[in-house]
Protein backbone atom coordinates (compact mmCIF):
# COMPACT_ATOMS: atom_id res chain seq x y z
CA UNK A 1 0.00 0.00 0.00
CA UNK A 2 1.60 3.25 -0.79
CA UNK A 3 1.67 6.20 1.80
CA UNK A 4 -0.90 8.79 1.69
CA UNK A 5 0.03 11.94 -0.07
CA UNK A 6 0.75 14.92 2.65
CA UNK A 7 1.90 18.54 2.75
CA UNK A 8 5.02 19.49 4.87
CA UNK A 9 4.42 23.04 6.17
CA UNK A 10 7.53 25.68 6.04
CA UNK A 11 8.72 25.88 9.24
CA UNK A 12 9.26 29.38 8.84
CA UNK A 13 5.32 29.67 8.76
CA UNK A 14 3.11 32.09 8.67
CA UNK A 15 4.76 33.74 5.54
CA UNK A 16 2.68 36.96 5.79
CA UNK A 17 0.70 38.29 8.94
CA UNK A 18 -1.51 41.56 9.48
CA UNK A 19 -0.01 44.87 9.59
CA UNK A 20 -0.93 47.34 11.78
CA UNK A 21 0.68 50.05 9.44
CA UNK A 22 -1.80 49.44 7.12
CA UNK A 23 -5.55 49.86 8.29
CA UNK A 24 -7.07 47.53 5.32
CA UNK A 25 -5.28 44.80 6.52
CA UNK A 26 -4.81 45.23 10.25
CA UNK A 27 -7.34 42.14 11.24
CA UNK A 28 -6.41 39.34 8.66
CA UNK A 29 -4.33 38.53 5.53
CA UNK A 30 -5.99 35.34 4.03
CA UNK A 31 -6.78 32.96 1.01
CA UNK A 32 -4.43 34.19 -1.85
CA UNK A 33 -3.40 33.52 -4.78
CA UNK A 34 -0.02 33.14 -5.90
CA UNK A 35 1.36 33.19 -9.41
CA UNK A 36 4.69 33.63 -10.88
CA UNK A 37 5.72 36.74 -13.07
CA UNK A 38 8.50 37.95 -14.36
CA UNK A 39 10.87 35.53 -12.48
CA UNK A 40 9.20 36.86 -9.13
CA UNK A 41 6.63 35.00 -6.56
CA UNK A 42 3.07 37.62 -6.53
CA UNK A 43 0.59 36.86 -3.51
CA UNK A 44 -2.56 38.64 -3.77
CA UNK A 45 -4.09 38.03 -0.72
CA UNK A 46 -7.58 38.71 0.53
CA UNK A 47 -7.24 41.61 3.31
CA UNK A 48 -9.11 42.89 6.08
CA UNK A 49 -9.01 45.82 8.68
CA UNK A 50 -11.32 47.56 11.44
CA UNK A 51 -14.40 48.00 8.79
CA UNK A 52 -14.01 44.05 7.86
CA UNK A 53 -14.31 44.83 3.80
CA UNK A 54 -12.11 42.87 2.16
CA UNK A 55 -9.98 44.08 -0.39
CA UNK A 56 -6.93 42.53 -2.18
CA UNK A 57 -3.25 43.54 -1.47
CA UNK A 58 -0.02 42.29 -2.90
CA UNK A 59 3.16 40.85 -1.60
CA UNK A 60 6.19 39.91 -3.78
CA UNK A 61 8.85 37.17 -3.03
CA UNK A 62 11.82 36.20 -4.85
CA UNK A 63 11.92 32.59 -3.53
CA UNK A 64 8.51 31.80 -2.45
CA UNK A 65 8.90 32.07 1.20
CA UNK A 66 9.94 35.75 2.30
CA UNK A 67 7.50 38.63 1.18
CA UNK A 68 7.37 42.09 0.81
CA UNK A 69 3.96 43.85 0.56
CA UNK A 70 2.58 47.03 -1.19
CA UNK A 71 1.84 49.62 1.23
CA UNK A 72 -1.99 49.73 -0.95
CA UNK A 73 -4.67 46.90 -2.32
CA UNK A 74 -4.26 46.09 -6.07
CA UNK A 75 -8.06 45.47 -6.03
CA UNK A 76 -11.17 47.29 -4.31
CA UNK A 77 -14.76 47.35 -3.88
CA UNK A 78 -15.90 49.66 -6.63
CA UNK A 79 -19.24 48.16 -8.09
CA UNK A 80 -22.71 47.41 -5.97
CA UNK A 81 -22.48 43.89 -6.41
CA UNK A 82 -19.10 43.92 -4.41
CA UNK A 83 -20.57 46.19 -1.69
CA UNK A 84 -19.16 44.40 1.35
CA UNK A 85 -15.77 43.39 -0.48
CA UNK A 86 -13.84 41.50 -2.89
CA UNK A 87 -12.97 37.93 -1.51
CA UNK A 88 -10.78 34.41 -1.92
CA UNK A 89 -8.79 35.64 -5.73
CA UNK A 90 -7.51 32.50 -7.86
CA UNK A 91 -5.48 33.55 -10.70
CA UNK A 92 -4.70 31.99 -14.02
CA UNK A 93 -1.87 33.36 -16.97
CA UNK A 94 -3.45 32.39 -20.25
CA UNK A 95 -2.76 33.75 -23.68
CA UNK A 96 -0.03 36.52 -21.86
CA UNK A 97 -2.92 38.06 -19.64
CA UNK A 98 -3.91 37.09 -15.95
CA UNK A 99 -7.70 36.34 -14.91
CA UNK A 100 -8.48 36.46 -11.49
CA UNK A 101 -11.66 34.79 -10.74
CA UNK A 102 -12.93 36.40 -7.20
CA UNK A 103 -15.93 36.16 -4.83
CA UNK A 104 -17.76 39.64 -4.73
CA UNK A 105 -20.04 39.63 -1.77
CA UNK A 106 -22.77 42.17 -1.71
CA UNK A 107 -26.31 42.04 0.01
CA UNK A 108 -27.39 40.15 -2.71
CA UNK A 109 -25.21 37.25 -2.25
CA UNK A 110 -21.83 36.22 -3.40
CA UNK A 111 -21.26 35.78 -7.29
CA UNK A 112 -18.31 34.66 -9.36
CA UNK A 113 -16.90 37.76 -11.18
CA UNK A 114 -13.89 38.08 -13.39
CA UNK A 115 -10.94 40.64 -13.88
CA UNK A 116 -8.13 40.69 -16.03
CA UNK A 117 -4.52 42.11 -16.20
CA UNK A 118 -1.36 42.33 -17.59
CA UNK A 119 0.86 42.97 -14.95
CA UNK A 120 -1.15 41.47 -11.19
CA UNK A 121 -0.90 45.40 -10.22
CA UNK A 122 -3.61 47.23 -12.24
CA UNK A 123 -6.86 45.65 -13.07
CA UNK A 124 -10.18 45.78 -15.18
CA UNK A 125 -13.23 44.17 -14.24
CA UNK A 126 -14.87 41.87 -16.91
CA UNK A 127 -18.39 41.77 -14.65
CA UNK A 128 -20.46 38.81 -13.11
CA UNK A 129 -19.78 35.42 -14.97
CA UNK A 130 -22.24 33.37 -13.14
CA UNK A 131 -25.16 35.73 -12.49
CA UNK A 132 -28.27 35.12 -10.44
CA UNK A 133 -27.02 32.37 -8.38
CA UNK A 134 -24.77 32.32 -4.74
CA UNK A 135 -21.41 30.66 -5.56
CA UNK A 136 -17.92 30.83 -5.16
CA UNK A 137 -14.57 29.10 -5.30
CA UNK A 138 -14.10 29.49 -9.02
CA UNK A 139 -10.78 28.77 -11.16
CA UNK A 140 -9.57 28.88 -14.64
CA UNK A 141 -7.44 26.31 -15.74
CA UNK A 142 -3.99 27.37 -17.17
CA UNK A 143 -4.69 26.50 -20.71
CA UNK A 144 -8.09 25.38 -22.75
CA UNK A 145 -8.93 21.68 -23.61
CA UNK A 146 -10.53 20.64 -26.63
CA UNK A 147 -10.27 24.22 -27.74
CA UNK A 148 -12.57 25.57 -24.41
CA UNK A 149 -11.74 27.79 -21.51
CA UNK A 150 -12.33 25.10 -18.11
CA UNK A 151 -13.75 26.37 -14.54
CA UNK A 152 -14.44 24.88 -11.81
CA UNK A 153 -16.95 26.53 -9.36
CA UNK A 154 -18.80 25.26 -6.43
CA UNK A 155 -22.67 25.25 -5.96
CA UNK A 156 -23.09 24.13 -2.85
CA UNK A 157 -22.14 21.79 -1.67
CA UNK A 158 -20.08 20.25 -4.50
CA UNK A 159 -16.86 20.82 -6.99
CA UNK A 160 -18.36 21.58 -10.24
CA UNK A 161 -17.34 22.00 -13.92
CA UNK A 162 -18.21 24.08 -16.84
CA UNK A 163 -16.59 25.00 -20.50
CA UNK A 164 -16.96 28.55 -22.27
CA UNK A 165 -15.63 30.01 -25.35
CA UNK A 166 -15.05 33.37 -24.18
CA UNK A 167 -14.37 33.27 -20.38
CA UNK A 168 -17.64 35.34 -19.70
CA UNK A 169 -20.43 33.07 -20.71
CA UNK A 170 -19.77 29.28 -19.38
CA UNK A 171 -22.16 26.56 -20.52
CA UNK A 172 -22.12 22.65 -19.68
CA UNK A 173 -22.34 22.71 -15.73
CA UNK A 174 -21.41 19.54 -14.57
CA UNK A 175 -20.93 17.79 -10.81
CA UNK A 176 -17.36 16.55 -10.69
CA UNK A 177 -17.28 15.94 -6.99
CA UNK A 178 -19.35 15.54 -3.87
CA UNK A 179 -19.06 15.09 -0.52
CA UNK A 180 -18.27 11.84 0.74
CA UNK A 181 -20.07 10.83 4.01
CA UNK A 182 -18.39 9.59 6.94
CA UNK A 183 -14.86 11.42 5.09
CA UNK A 184 -13.53 14.49 6.37
CA UNK A 185 -14.94 16.12 3.31
CA UNK A 186 -18.40 15.14 4.27
CA UNK A 187 -20.24 18.10 4.12
CA UNK A 188 -18.87 20.79 1.63
CA UNK A 189 -15.83 20.47 -0.61
CA UNK A 190 -14.66 23.80 -2.72
CA UNK A 191 -11.90 23.93 -5.36
CA UNK A 192 -8.54 25.28 -4.16
CA UNK A 193 -6.30 26.94 -6.62
CA UNK A 194 -5.51 25.59 -10.71
CA UNK A 195 -5.26 22.20 -10.98
CA UNK A 196 -1.28 21.46 -11.63
CA UNK A 197 -0.54 19.63 -15.33
CA UNK A 198 1.10 16.79 -14.79
CA UNK A 199 1.99 13.57 -17.35
CA UNK A 200 -0.74 11.20 -15.25
CA UNK A 201 -3.52 13.71 -15.13
CA UNK A 202 -4.61 17.43 -13.71
CA UNK A 203 -3.17 17.66 -9.63
CA UNK A 204 -6.44 19.26 -7.78
CA UNK A 205 -5.63 20.67 -4.05
CA UNK A 206 -9.11 21.05 -2.86
CA UNK A 207 -10.93 22.00 0.32
CA UNK A 208 -13.70 20.35 2.61
CA UNK A 209 -15.01 19.62 5.80
CA UNK A 210 -17.60 17.60 7.79
CA UNK A 211 -20.00 17.95 10.67
CA UNK A 212 -16.91 19.57 13.07
CA UNK A 213 -16.36 22.25 10.08
CA UNK A 214 -13.06 21.32 10.42
CA UNK A 215 -11.75 22.46 7.03
CA UNK A 216 -8.85 19.95 5.37
CA UNK A 217 -7.12 20.18 2.09
CA UNK A 218 -7.34 17.59 -0.26
CA UNK A 219 -6.14 16.06 -3.22
CA UNK A 220 -7.82 14.39 -6.65
CA UNK A 221 -6.66 13.51 -10.14
CA UNK A 222 -8.60 14.12 -13.35
CA UNK A 223 -8.05 13.13 -16.76
CA UNK A 224 -5.92 15.75 -18.91
CA UNK A 225 -8.47 15.35 -22.11
CA UNK A 226 -11.92 15.51 -19.71
CA UNK A 227 -11.33 16.56 -16.20
CA UNK A 228 -14.57 16.01 -15.36
CA UNK A 229 -13.14 12.07 -15.12
CA UNK A 230 -11.80 12.38 -11.49
CA UNK A 231 -9.13 9.69 -11.85
CA UNK A 232 -8.43 9.39 -8.23
CA UNK A 233 -8.93 10.83 -5.30
CA UNK A 234 -7.39 10.11 -1.99
CA UNK A 235 -9.29 9.25 1.08
CA UNK A 236 -6.83 10.79 3.66
CA UNK A 237 -6.34 14.79 3.57
CA UNK A 238 -3.49 15.89 2.84
CA UNK A 239 -3.29 18.93 5.54
CA UNK A 240 -5.84 19.66 8.27
CA UNK A 241 -5.55 22.53 11.20
CA UNK A 242 -2.68 21.81 13.65
CA UNK A 243 -0.58 25.01 14.25
CA UNK A 244 -1.67 27.50 16.62
CA UNK A 245 -2.55 29.84 14.13
CA UNK A 246 -4.48 27.07 12.14
CA UNK A 247 -6.68 25.89 14.87
CA UNK A 248 -7.03 29.77 16.74
CA UNK A 249 -7.81 32.41 13.91
CA UNK A 250 -10.52 34.52 12.93
CA UNK A 251 -12.64 31.62 11.94
CA UNK A 252 -11.29 29.01 13.93
CA UNK A 253 -9.50 25.15 12.21
CA UNK A 254 -9.39 26.33 8.58
CA UNK A 255 -6.90 25.69 6.46
CA UNK A 256 -7.79 26.96 2.73
CA UNK A 257 -6.16 27.62 -0.44
CA UNK A 258 -6.42 29.21 -3.49
CA UNK A 259 -3.26 28.62 -5.27
CA UNK A 260 0.53 27.26 -5.13
CA UNK A 261 3.27 27.21 -7.64
CA UNK A 262 5.83 24.22 -8.55
CA UNK A 263 9.73 24.54 -8.52
CA UNK A 264 11.39 21.50 -10.71
CA UNK A 265 11.03 19.32 -7.56
CA UNK A 266 8.06 20.49 -5.26
CA UNK A 267 4.49 21.85 -5.37
CA UNK A 268 4.16 24.69 -2.91
CA UNK A 269 0.85 25.47 -1.30
CA UNK A 270 -0.04 28.37 -0.07
CA UNK A 271 -2.93 28.51 2.46
CA UNK A 272 -4.67 30.86 5.04
CA UNK A 273 -4.66 29.70 8.41
CA UNK A 274 -7.83 30.43 11.16
CA UNK A 275 -8.57 33.05 8.04
CA UNK A 276 -6.14 35.30 9.91
CA UNK A 277 -2.67 34.55 7.80
CA UNK A 278 -0.99 33.25 4.97
CA UNK A 279 1.48 30.12 5.29
CA UNK A 280 3.04 27.63 2.55
CA UNK A 281 3.40 23.57 2.66
CA UNK A 282 5.12 21.59 0.28
CA UNK A 283 4.97 18.38 -1.27
CA UNK A 284 7.43 16.63 -3.62
CA UNK A 285 6.48 16.15 -6.97
CA UNK A 286 8.18 13.13 -7.51
CA UNK A 287 6.21 11.51 -4.21
CA UNK A 288 2.89 13.23 -6.20
CA UNK A 289 3.51 11.01 -9.26
CA UNK A 290 4.42 7.68 -7.43
CA UNK A 291 0.38 8.49 -6.25
CA UNK A 292 -0.77 9.47 -9.05
CA UNK A 293 0.99 7.15 -11.51
CA UNK A 294 0.30 4.00 -9.53
CA UNK A 295 -2.99 1.49 -10.69
CA UNK A 296 -5.85 1.57 -8.79
CA UNK A 297 -5.05 -1.56 -7.29
CA UNK A 298 -1.68 -0.67 -6.16
CA UNK A 299 -2.92 2.69 -3.93
CA UNK A 300 -5.57 1.65 -1.36
CA UNK A 301 -5.56 5.56 -0.13
CA UNK A 302 -7.12 6.51 -3.18
CA UNK A 303 -10.72 5.99 -4.09
CA UNK A 304 -13.19 7.07 -6.53
CA UNK A 305 -15.30 10.19 -6.21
Amino acid sequence: MTKPLTLTRYPGNPVLTPSLYNEWETDNVFNAAVIEHDGLVYMLYRAQGLDRISRIGCAISTDGYYFNRLAEPVFVPETPYEEFGVEDPRITRLDGVYYMLYTAYSSEGTRVSLAHSTNLIAWERLGIILPDEDNKDALLFPEKIGGQYVMFHRRVPDIWLAYSDDLVHWTDHQIIMKPRPGLWDGVRIGAGGPPFKTAHGWLNFYHGFAEERIYCLGVALHDLEDPANVLKRQEEPVLCPRAPWEVYGDVPNVVFTCGGIETDTDYLIYYGGGDHVMAVATVDKGEAMAIASASKSDVEAFAQS
